[in-house]
């Protein structure tokens, strides 16, 4: 059931026993919140910043991140692009830092807030130096 959400969100599904039910529960919470506006330091439930989104949908989804993407990046399972599924996280690298993080909507697309005035919408990831993780 929950892989047939993802489908209807994204458009697209990974391979069904790759997919996690929280990555995909994830998912559906942060499709939810589309149109939200973007506000630093923001976790929900009206108003995002980026890591407080991923924050917001695992939590709904049952499971604990901590705050800040560079936490959130620290704190998952690294994994090769090749391997990624439906609900792992994109963490786009600034500096030595992580600077941004969105939840992984298959096709190449995540769910993210991205920055001041803008809204939390799906968009192509648009960088090629990004990383991925998984919530343990």
């Amino acid at each position: 059931m929950l892989l047939l959400a993802a489908v209807a969100l994204t458009g697209y599904a990974e391979p069904a026993e790759a997919a996690a039910p929280y990555g995909v529960r994830a998912v559906e919470v942060a499709a939810s919140k589309q149109g939200s506006p973007y506000a630093y330091g923001a976790t929900g439930p009206k108003r995002f910043d980026c890591s407080g989104l991923t924050l917001y949908a695992f939590k709904k989804a049952g499971k604990r991140l901590p705050r800040t993407a560079e936490q959130q990046y620290e704190h998952t399972r690294h994994i090769p692009k090749a391997d990624r599924v439906t609900g792992d996280l994109v963490f786009f690298p600034r500096g030595a830092t992580i600077g941004h993080v969105g939840i992984y909507a298959g096709e190449d697309r995540i769910w993210h807030a991205p920055r001041p005035g803008t809204f939390v919408r799906l968009e192509r990831i648009w960088s090629t130096e990004v990383r991925y993780g998984r919530a343990t």
